[in-house]
C-alpha cells in the first residue's frame, strides 16, 4: 500500500504564498520602475539642455523631501572620426609628430600616440575640434576629429539621511507613506487597495 504524500505544514504553505505574491508584485514594481526611470531621464536631459540643471528633489505628495535625483554622465570628448584626414593634417602641420613605418611591401603612416592623446585632450577641454600651436599661437581647425558623447547620460537617486528634526531617513519616509496609502495611487495604481463599494439602496435588506 503506497503512502499518501504529506500535506505541507502551514508555515511551508505560508512561505509558498509569500513567494507567489512577492514574485507577482516584483514584476509590477520592475516594470513601473523602468518606466519611471526612462521618464525621469528624458526630463533630466531636457532640463540640462535648457538650463544646465542636473539635480531635482524627490518629494512626497505632501511636500516632504525624501531624496534627490541627479543627472550623471553625458560627457563629450574629442574623437578621431577620420584617421586618414587626421594623419594627413598632422603630417602637413606637425611633421615631427608624424611617423612612417616601413614594413615588407607596405608603408604605413601614423601619429605619435602621446601627441594624439594630448591634442585630443586639448580639444576636449576647448569643446571644439581646434588645436592651438603652442609655439606660434596659430589656431588650427582639425580635420577628422569631432566632439562626440564619450559616456551616455544616466541618473543617480540618493535618499535623505536621518537628522535631529527628522528621525526617519528617505527610504523610511517612503515606506511610511506607502503604508498609509499616500503613495499607492501615484506609484502603483494597479496595486492600490480598492475601497469597498457601498451597497446600492435597492440591495439593502428590508428590516
Amino acid at each position: 500500500m503506497s503512502e499518501q504524500p504529506t500535506a505541507p505544514e502551514s508555515t511551508f504553505r505560508d512561505s509558498v504564498t509569500k513567494l507567489a505574491a512577492l514574485g507577482a508584485l516584483l514584476d509590477e514594481v520592475k516594470a513601473a520602475y523602468a518606466e519611471a526611470r526612462t521618464d525621469v531621464q528624458h526630463h533630466l536631459n531636457g532640463q540640462y539642455t535648457a538650463s544646465g540643471t542636473t539635480k531635482v528633489d524627490a518629494l512626497l505628495p505632501g511636500g516632504t523631501k525624501v531624496g534627490s535625483v541627479s543627472r550623471t554622465g553625458g560627457e563629450v570628448a574629442a574623437q578621431i572620426v577620420d584617421t586618414d584626414a587626421f594623419t594627413a593634417w598632422v603630417r602637413d602641420t606637425f611633421p615631427t609628430e608624424h611617423v612612417i613605418d616601413i614594413v615588407p611591401m607596405q608603408v604605413r603612416t601614423s601619429v605619435r600616440p602621446a601627441w594624439t592623446a594630448q591634442a585630443l585632450a586639448a580639444m576636449t577641454a576647448a569643446g571644439v575640434p581646434r588645436y592651438v600651436d603652442e609655439d606660434t599661437g596659430e589656431v588650427h581647425d582639425v580635420p577628422g576629429v569631432a566632439i562626440r558623447p564619450s559616456k551616455a547620460a544616466g541618473l543617480r537617486m540618493t535618499y535623505t539621511r536621518r537628522s535631529k528634526g527628522q528621525p526617519l531617513d528617505g527610504r523610511e519616509l517612503v515606506a511610511e507613506a506607502w503604508r498609509t496609502g499616500a503613495l499607492a495611487a501615484h506609484v502603483l495604481p494597479t496595486l492600490a487597495p480598492t475601497a469597498p463599494t457601498p451597497p446600492d439602496e435597492d440591495d439593502t435588506p428590508a428590516t
